[in-house]
């Protein structure tokens, strides 16, 4: 399997910025000192968890964060995926100031599937891909407000030059931000192959077996440098499909995450929402797209 990797690593894919055309596209509060918020009103279903009570409970506004530049103006040629550090800074003060205060996945999956509360003023604060800044910028902002994100990793791209190490990503953990899958090198969910099939590695053929290469062993791979049980996935570029959602549970992912297309109402674990944050979305902008995209 080493051997089949280093020979796929040619194709490596870094990140969602590389495909957009492919996309249909805290202070982080003790709950039990926290206020609670009219999110934690509806009742708990006789049955927890289903479908339809899911559905029913109030949006947990989420952010999706890629590349934080420390640069003054992003280049005129900058995809919609990244945002300057500044507007980065921006936008963590103007949820701060705001009230919000930022939960993690346990946290949401207790709430939609349990009805458990939430702090007042929730929000999910995630990064996509592994980029660097997303530790030295990022963590080094939201510690200023105590607040707490997910980083979606994907182990491709761990300890090669301008991505997190495998140190950082240990770090992250240890100081209580969740480390999850996103995939082995990127590519598409949709795109995969149920079961093995052969490909060429040198002179030989050997099995493959898409859902285990990206989400088996990079689940794996994550759990040994955390110590720490992998529970959630996000798709790359948000894309998901019905036929995916039995091979991500089969492998232990207890919710995936998807961009800002609409959720499944059979299956609302597996595809919860999150927004990209716009680089032109000033502090105040954000609020407001939030309580638009999650009412």
């Amino acid at each position: 399997m080493k051997n089949l990797f280093v020979a796929l690593a040619v194709i490596f894919v870094t990140g969602c910025n590389d495909q957009t055309a492919a996309v249909t596209k805290n202070k982080n509060s003790d709950s039990n000192t926290a206020k609670h918020s009219e999110i934690n009103e509806t009742p708990a279903s006789t049955i927890a968890g289903d479908a339809a009570t899911i559905m029913s409970r109030k949006q947990v506004p989420i952010l999706c964060y890629h590349h934080i530049k420390d640069v003054p103006v992003l280049p005129k040629n900058s995809i919609g995926y990244t945002v300057t550090y500044q507007t980065f800074k921006n936008h963590m003060k103007a949820l701060a100031d705001s009230g919000y205060h930022t939960v993690l996945p346990d946290q949401l999956y207790d709430y939609l599937v349990y009805g458990k509360a939430l702090p007042e003023k929730p929000v999910m604060i995630t990064f996509d891909d592994t980029d660097e800044e997303q530790f030295t910028f990022g963590k080094s902002e939201m510690d200023k407000y105590k607040f707490k994100g997910v980083y979606f990793i994907m182990t491709i791209a761990m300890n090669k030059p301008h991505y997190m190490s495998s140190e950082q990503i240990r770090q992250l953990s240890d100081e209580g931000h969740v480390i999850a899958s996103h995939t082995w090198d990127h590519n598409r969910t949709d795109r995969y192959i149920t079961g093995d099939r052969m490909i060429p590695v040198g002179n030989k053929q050997m099995k493959f077996n898409d859902w285990d290469v990206q989400l088996t062993q990079t689940k794996k791979k994550l759990e040994q440098i955390t110590g720490k049980k992998i529970d959630y996935f996000a798709y790359p570029f948000g894309v998901w499909n019905a036929a995916g959602i039995p091979e991500i549970k089969s492998r232990g992912y207890k919710m995936a995450f998807q961009l800002a297309t609409k959720r499944d109402s059979l299956e609302p674990l597996y595809t919860v929402r999150r927004i990209i944050v716009a680089p032109s979305w000033s502090g105040e902008g954000l609020i407001r797209s939030m309580k638009i995209s999650f009412k």
